[in-house]
């Protein structure tokens, strides 16, 4: 199973790599269509291990797979945080996005294995996890608009300690500037993204945990969540500033995991209330924020006109 995972992964992003070679096929047509392909992927794949695992392995998956997919947004607001301070320009994000996903499966794999061999050996630790993602959704509830102050600091941080070129060099991470090696936008973007990706990976690995310990459902869903971010940014990059009640949804599903880590020796839910929680939690948190802000539109459309 893992060895098929693995051939699935290497070929998708080798197809990607390809398809996305010399700066092809960035339109948002083309994203809405990787889109769809990488949610194809996945559930296909979730079908396959309902065929090897059962219904119950399968469920697990693809609650998993939504609820890091939507924890996932607040990587697509670090992206464009990230883009639009450093100017860098669509032809070229897709290249960093890329190695940034690299990174990401990289650190993913490493905290998976942690978590499981804690739980492994300290049970327990459950308990601590589960409050931890309590009160990071109480935290994430207050949080909104600190997301881009904090990736601001680290911007800040990053280029007052690393050689960097002001200047775009194509698609390089590398330039000589006065005869030294420094860094481009294109690699402050990266190692800020990076570093971003290993904190958001505290809150959302914790939370899969919440909802299987098998660590191959585990990595798994988050690999398939991870590889189509790159795609999901380029749809949703003008509509995330719209979000307004987004980060109360996300807040309620890092409470609804943590109290279900803490109650999970008690209180069995079945596999299909997880993933209805979850949805229903997303639709409940962006469907009032766009009919909130077409409202908005509509009324400064209105007085634009008199």
């Amino acid at each position: 199973m893992w060895l098929l995972f693995g051939g699935i992964v290497l070929v998708s992003l080798i197809v990607d790599l390809l398809a996305h070679r010399g700066g092809h096929g960035h339109g948002r047509k083309s994203a809405v269509a990787w889109s769809i392909a990488w949610v194809a992927v996945a559930f296909g794949f979730a079908a396959w291990v309902w065929l090897q695992l059962g219904g119950g392995a399968a469920g697990d998956f693809v609650s998993a797979y939504l609820m890091e997919k939507s924890l996932s947004v607040d990587n697509l607001f670090v992206f464009l945080v990230v883009f639009s301070r450093l100017n860098i320009p669509e032809s070229e994000q897709h290249r960093v996005l890329f190695w940034g996903i690299i990174g990401a499966l990289v650190a993913r794999a490493a905290f998976i294995a942690a978590g499981t061999a804690m739980l492994s050996r300290w049970h327990d630790i459950v308990y601590v996890l589960g409050a931890f993602l309590i009160y990071t959704g109480y935290k994430t509830a207050r949080s909104s608009g600190l997301q881009h102050q904090q990736e601001s600091r680290m911007l800040g941080w990053l280029t007052k300690r690393l050689p960097v070129s002001e200047r775009l060099e194509g698609h390089r991470f590398f330039t000589v500037e006065n005869g030294r090696r420094v860094g481009t936008p294109l690699l402050l973007a990266l190692l800020t993204i990076e570093a971003s990706d290993i904190m958001f990976a505290l809150d959302s690995v914790p939370a899969v945990f919440a909802i299987s310990e098998d660590p191959f459902i585990v990595y798994s869903s988050n690999v398939f969540a991870i590889l189509g971010l790159r795609a999901l940014y380029l749809v949703l990059a003008d509509l995330l500033k719209d979000l307004r009640y987004l980060h109360y949804g996300l807040a309620a599903i890092l409470v609804l995991a943590g109290t279900k880590m803490i109650l999970g020796k008690w209180v069995h839910l079945p596999h299909y209330a997880s993933l209805s929680a979850i949805v229903v939690i997303l639709l409940a948190a962006i469907i009032p924020s766009l009919i909130v802000q077409s409202e908005r539109d509509e009324r400064s459309r209105i007085h634009g006109s008199r």
